[in-house]
């Protein structure tokens, strides 16, 4: 069913009126609302409402829509600039090990999680999924690569093993979707993550201790800015997004002149643009965070940063099509298996080192969602401690290829 608006500017600007309401009704000190927003949290809304736009209610669609692109490839890089600024590499520092050990657990959790869905739905019943065995595994490997890396990993996995475009295609609805369902979880969970931590008996003091000083950093320096300061931030910031696609636009066609030696050494990320594209704007953020441009968080460098990934959310919002869950039921269980396998070990590794909630959403959506979503789950907790969620998300890229052979192969083995 084509959709009733499909101008990108009247969709935007949908998008962006959803988001002041949202944001409208969550700041007003009404039981009604207050009670509303304690169980669904506004970034879930932004999230959600795009979505239910899509599908049941048919007002916008994704499919001939470029605002995606324009805001995970000018907005995004923006974000991360300015999100960036504010950064305290110290109390990065002191988080300790928790991190990186969610981050690995993230990973196993996809790796494991492919050959064991492949068992459980084979018990359950072998002639559920239409796709020959073979093919299947196959297929499964572009997720693979997507869930510990990126897109670029998730079509390195194409090449490497042959899938075909009809099941690469099935493949990647099963990929968005699922995604994007347990990314709602996480912004679900960030709203509620004191309690989860209770749970988990976990210390988040060490995070709460470096958003404090990061916001207490902010409102030192705080103050109104006029029209000229305004437009240096946004100088600093879109001046940064022109640097970094410049930077992707002359390193990408180095790395094309190399591309069978990268291909041979499963370095496929470094043949995207938009990797290169996340690494230089990231980079660009944290070195001028050593500089006098971090006064700039004064004149509201996260709250811009802020918006920016917002509309990002809406925009991945509208990718969500509930329609195609009910078209493709066995893989999606499929998938629902394979992501719940990553869920449940996050869960027990978390319990035992007793990690904070914030590790677990973090280090899972680095691997699933990518530098385009971990800085947003980041941002759920605290815009502060976005930078978390993309230096975690460029280590998936970097490992993404390999981890996603290593799963291909024990989806063969258990498949024959």
């Amino acid at each position: 069913m084509k959709a009733i608006f499909t101008n990108d500017a009247i969709v935007l600007g949908i998008l962006i009126t959803v988001l002041a309401l949202v944001f409208y009704t969550s700041n007003l000190k009404h039981r009604g609302w207050t009670r509303f927003y304690s169980i669904f949290p506004p970034l879930l809304l932004c999230y959600f409402v795009p979505a239910i736009m899509v599908w049941p209610l048919g007002l916008i669609s994704d499919e001939d829509s470029s605002l995606y692109y324009m805001s995970s490839r000018y907005l995004l890089p923006a974000a991360l600039i300015l999100l960036c600024l504010n950064i305290d590499f110290k109390g990065l520092i002191n988080l300790g090990p928790k991190a990186l050990i969610m981050f690995f657990t993230a990973t196993i959790g996809i790796v494991i999680g492919g050959p064991l869905a492949i068992l459980v739905l084979h018990y359950i019943s072998p002639n559920l999924i239409s796709i020959s065995p073979d093919e299947l595994w196959r297929g499964m490997s572009t997720i693979a690569g997507s869930w510990i890396g990126g897109g670029a990993n998730q079509t390195a996995m194409k090449e490497i093993y042959d899938v075909s475009d009809t099941v690469f295609s099935s493949m990647v609805v099963v990929d968005i979707i699922v995604a994007n369902i347990w990314m709602a979880v996480l912004l679900y969970g960030a709203g509620i993550s004191k309690k989860i931590d209770v749970w988990l008996q976990a210390d988040a003091s060490a995070i709460t201790a470096l958003r404090d000083k990061l916001d207490q950093y902010r409102t030192s320096i705080e103050k109104v800015p006029t029209t000229a300061e305004i437009f240096a931030l946004l100088a600093v910031a879109f001046g940064g997004v022109a640097i970094a696609h410049a930077g992707s636009d002359l390193i990408l066609p180095w790395m094309e002149n190399h591309r069978e030696w990268y291909a041979a050494h499963n370095l496929h990320s470094l043949i995207s643009g938009f990797f290169w594209l996340i690494v230089i704007a990231t980079t660009l953020g944290l070195g001028l965070s050593f500089t006098k441009f971090r006064k700039l968080e004064g004149l509201g460098a996260s709250k811009w940063g802020s918006v920016f990934i917002y509309i990002l959310v809406a925009t991945i919002g509208m990718k969500m099509d509930f329609q195609e869950i009910l078209a493709n039921p066995s893989l999606f269980l499929l998938g629902a298996i394979w992501m719940l396998t990553h869920i449940i070990l996050l869960l027990i590794v978390a319990k035992i080192i007793k990690a904070p909630f914030f590790f677990v959403a973090v280090g899972s959506q680095a691997n699933v969602g990518g530098a385009a979503s971990a800085p947003v789950v980041a941002s759920a907790f605290s815009p502060s401690l976005s930078a978390v969620g993309v230096i975690m998300a460029v280590m998936g890229y970097a490992l993404g290829t390999y981890f996603a052979i290593v799963c291909a192969l024990l989806m063969q083995a258990v498949s024959t």
